[in-house]
């Protein structure tokens, strides 16, 4: 089984079931635990299931509708004949609650806006990483995301071009692949801390309200900067810490 097939599978595994004794499950969770990816993508999928399932336990039904549900269902049966028109309002009032329901219970992960990858990339570059590969030659950091199918025909602003790279990574957000690529600003940083800059890269119909080519956008979340630029196909943030001046620098 490789990694795909286990997590279609495991895309139907409840946690804190019967599931985790399922013989059906056991050589998809064997695989989890060995596949470190995998094993982060099942770990969302199950706080997933639980958010839903506590969410949903928290709904309580007005009261009589369940005998209001029986009265009506006796009276479908005993038709015999449906009118078209009724069937179809039925299909759509059905459609709509069931959007107002998904709306309601939908965690905050599915949110696929920029400012959610734009808060999740900087909390990326905020915690303790490890970069899959530390190096300051491009080519090699372009080489190495190539390999791993991450995006490695990115173009960079002039001035960031000219700036010493320390590394790279491959991440992942919502089942999309992000590059990540490190630099150094030459500023003195504190020992063990050998990047100060981050650069972000994903496809731009990854992002549906982020904006098209113009020039970059900046923001700041908490003590970082951030530029967010759309070129060639693809979405950019970079994140770095210090004001919007610093940042500035790099275009």
């Amino acid at each position: 089984m490789n990694p795909q097939a286990a997590k279609e599978l495991l895309r139907l595994y409840r946690p804190e079931t019967a599931d985790a004794e399922s013989v059906e499950f056991a050589a998809a969770l064997a695989l989890a635990r060995a596949d470190a990816e995998l094993a982060r993508w099942f770990e969302n999928h199950c706080a997933v299931e639980k958010i839903l399932r506590a969410r949903f336990q928290g709904f309580k039904a007005p009261p009589g509708l369940k005998e209001q549900i029986l009265s009506e269902h006796h009276a479908w049966q005993v038709r015999r004949r449906w009118r078209r028109p009724a069937q179809l309002a039925a299909v759509a009032a059905v459609c709509v609650l069931v959007a107002v329901v998904i709306s309601l219970v939908r965690p905050a992960h599915d949110d696929e806006s920029l400012a959610a990858f734009r808060r999740r990339m900087v909390k990326t570059a905020i915690k303790t990483y490890t970069m899959d590969l530390e190096t300051n030659d491009p080519r090699q950091i372009r080489a190495f995301l190539a390999q791993h199918k991450a995006h490695a025909d990115y173009v960079l602003p002039k001035p960031l071009e000219t700036t010493s790279s320390t590394g790279c990574g491959v991440l992942r957000w919502q089942d999309r692949t992000v590059s990540m690529v490190c630099f150094h600003s030459d500023r003195p940083l504190r020992p063990g801390v050998k990047t100060d800059l981050f650069l972000f890269v994903i496809d731009r119909a990854a992002l549906p309200d982020a904006p098209g080519s113009g020039p970059p956008q900046f923001a700041t979340l908490n003590r970082f900067s951030t530029a967010s630029w759309a070129e060639g196909g693809k979405f950019y943030v970079l994140a770095g810490i210090g004001d919007e001046a610093f940042l500035r620098m790099f275009f």
